[in-house]
This record gives structure tokens, sequence and C-alpha cells, in this order.
């Protein structure tokens, strides 16, 4: 069996579904004979207490490096600044994490024969390609988001001579990586436009504990905290930022008539968007909007449980950089899903694939609206989407299934099969 090495921005205590889901990966390849180790840097996204009182770091470089132990296996966690809105803060961030935990993977973790790391940042792949020439192992290089083309779309990367630095870097990557994961089709083919030879994509998409979140009951702890046992409940939890375009659902509420079926939007998380959303709630009549701020990963069984639909948006024109692997959780958890996304986005033929919920056009408020009062009108038809949904992801995207794929690739990438070079 192989030493793995997992080189990731998040990993628990983090609460962060990339996180979740390299942690459970980790767990899998430990489980099919794996040595596995992983450099990551220290809570700083979702900080998640009860996590770190269960995880705790122990000193290792002073402040610098921490360790810790998840499930045995050992985890170094680099110094890095909180998360913040600032793009220039988040970057010098990133800096210090690339030289920390650069250094540390070539000398203080054991000799890995391969290294799996997980995008965004897109400069994670310069420490990878680093430590595997010095320490003679190849990486794997799991694209999560496409960057920079969704910051550009975005609008938060605008200046030409950044995209270009950016642009090569990412070419730098996907030439030195021994092979490029993609978590759907239609990112497989942005990157195949971008010049990778086919044969280096392979599509390895995200995945659910089926265990871990199985359809809960509506009246729980959560749904009875809000009131929400006779309201229609429509919620989302995440990030809000710019990639999700969340303003969407404020328009949508001002547009729901007051003697329509009663309507509550729950929106949950944290994000540089979330001041915002929250003032604007506060400005709608009545209680058809709360924004809650981000609750630990263990309320998210309750959470989904406590709603009659889930939101799963994209803002416009990012359906080809990424999807939301929240999409699987909701899926596995039987409710159903409005998606709005671009209608020919990887989440869009998901949702469409699984029979699990609707597409709605980013920006068309008025659709939102009347989307959310025809489910609130037919709950029993939208329970049945919930339940395909589920069928769905236990057939296609159970966490078992998808280790095995990335166990299969590790054998491959350990025994010299040329990806495309």
């Amino acid at each position: 069996m192989s030493n793995v090495l997992i080189l990731s921005l998040v990993f628990p205590p983090d609460s962060v579904s990339t996180a979740e889901i390299m942690a459970d990966l980790a767990l899998d390849l430990q489980e099919l004979g794996h040595s596995v180790t992983v450099l990551t840097t220290v809570p700083h996204y979702n900080p998640d207490v009860a996590a770190e009182e269960r995880q705790p770091l122990s000193p290792f470089w002073g402040r610098l490096l921490r360790r810790s132990s998840y499930h045995g296996i050992l985890v170094y966690h680099a110094a890095i600044a909180a998360k913040t809105p600032s793009i220039l803060q988040r970057v010098m961030g990133w800096f210090g994490f690339h030289v920390v935990s650069t250094v540390a993977g070539l000398v203080t973790i054991p000799k890995p024969d391969v290294i799996l790391v997980p995008s965004p940042p897109l400069s994670i792949g310069v420490s990878a390609w680093i430590i595997g020439v010095l320490r003679g192992a190849r990486f794997i290089y799991n694209v999560q988001e496409i960057y920079p083309d969704i910051a550009v779309k975005l609008g938060a990367l605008k200046n030409p001579r950044a995209i270009r630095v950016l642009e090569a870097l990412e070419r730098f990557v996907y030439r030195r990586a021994a092979v490029v994961t993609v978590i759907a089709s239609r990112m497989r083919q942005r990157l195949l436009e971008k010049g990778v030879p086919p044969e280096k994509v392979r599509v390895v998409p995200n995945f659910v504990d089926l265990d871990r979140l199985a359809p809960a009951p509506r009246d729980n702890e959560f749904s009875r905290g809000l009131q929400l046992q006779h309201v229609f409940a429509v919620t989302y939890a995440g990030n809000m930022g710019p990639a999700q375009g969340l303003e969407i659902v404020l328009a949508a509420a001002r547009l729901i008539p007051s003697g329509a079926p009663a309507v509550r939007f729950v929106l949950i998380g944290e994000g540089t968007l979330r001041s915002r959303l929250t003032n604007e709630a506060a400005g709608l009549p009545g209680s058809t909007v709360s924004v809650l701020p981000y609750q630990p990963s263990s309320m998210m069984p309750q959470i989904y449980g406590a709603s009659d639909v889930c939101l799963v948006p994209q803002a416009a024109a990012t359906g080809s950089d990424a999807i939301p692997s929240k999409v699987y959780r909701i899926m596995a958890s039987a409710r159903p899903i409005i998606a709005v996304t671009d209608a020919e986005s990887d989440l869009a033929s998901l949702v469409r694939e699984a029979q699990c919920g609707v597409i709605v056009t980013p920006g068309d408020a008025a659709t939102l609206a009347r989307v959310v009062q025809d489910a609130a009108r037919t709950p029993a038809v939208w329970r049945e989407m919930g339940l395909s949904g589920r069928a769905h992801v236990t057939t296609r995207y159970a966490r078992r299934v998808v280790s095995a794929e990335y166990d299969a690739l590790i054998r491959a990438v350990t025994s010299g099969t040329r990806f495309g070079d």
C-alpha cells in the first residue's frame, strides 16, 4: 500500500464541506490499507468549538505548526489568519500556509508515494509539486472550483496582468500533476478547452456519508426553536458570498403575497454578504426571511430535517466552474431542491437526472417566488422529489463508492501509470 499525503487548506476540526470530504476520504483510504498523513491549516474557516475539543491541537513548531490526531491519522496544522473578506489578506494567509506546509512536507512527514491536493487555492498545487519533486512523489490535483475562472466571472478579479499570471500558474499545475480530477462533467470539458489532455482529466465526484445524513423528522429542536412547524420552510445553509447570488431570495420573498401559504426562508452561514442580507431581511414585513449565523455540522441533519425545500444557489455563469457539495447532503436527507443555476450547469443536470427538484435561472426572483408557492401548495409532490433524490445519491454518490475510485487512482499513480504527459 501507499504512503498518502493529503495537502489541503481545510481539514477537521475546521468545519466546511471540503474538510469533511477530505476527512472521510482519509479514513477510508486508511481502512483500505494506505498510510495517511495530512498537512493543513489551524481551524480558521468555520471554527467549531466542540470539534476542537474532540481533536485538540498541540504545539509542534510552537504556534507555527501544530499537530493533532484524527481517528489515528496524524494531522499537521500550519498557522493561518482567520478567514477575512480582504482578498489581499487572504492571499497573504495562503502564502504563509504554503511556506510552512511545504517545509513541513519536506522535513517532517514520512516520505509520501502520492500527494492528494484539493484546490482552491490554485497555488496549493505548487506546494504539492515542490514536495513531490524533492521527495520523489507524484500528485493528484483535485479541482473543487476552477480558478481563476470563477473569480473573473464574479468580478472579484479584474486586473488583466493578475489574470494572466494566474492562468499561467493554472497551466503549470495541470502540466505537473500526475492526474487531474474534477467533480463534474462540465468542469472536465472546461479543462479540455484549456488544453489539458483528455486522458489526464478524470471525473471523480464528491460524495456523502449516507449513514451520517439520513432523513430526519420535520419536528426537531431546530424547527421548534425557529417555530417552523406551521410554515413552509425553505432553507439555505452555506457560504454567503458573491458566488451564491443570495439576493434573489430577498427579492422573491417580497413577491410572495400575504394571502399565500405561510412561507419562511431561512438563510444560515457566514460570508461577505451576511450583514447585508441580515439588514435587508430585517426590513421585510413579518418574519418571511431569517438570517442565522453558521451552525455546527452536527446540526445539519436537524436543519435539513426542518426543511420542506432546500435552496442550492449559484451566481450566473459559474455553473461550469463548480458544483456545490451540499447538493449531495440535501439529497441524502431526502429533501427536494430548488437549484438557482444556469440551465446547462452540472448542478442543473444532476437535479434533472435525479428528478429531485426544480431549476430556476439566476436573478429570476419572480420564478423563484412562483416555484416556492407551488411547492407550499403541493407538498406531497415535492416530498416525492426528495425521495427520488435520496434514491439517486444512494446509487451514484455514496461515500464508499467514491473512496474506492480514489483508491484505484492512487494505485495507478503509484504504479507509474502515465496520464497524458
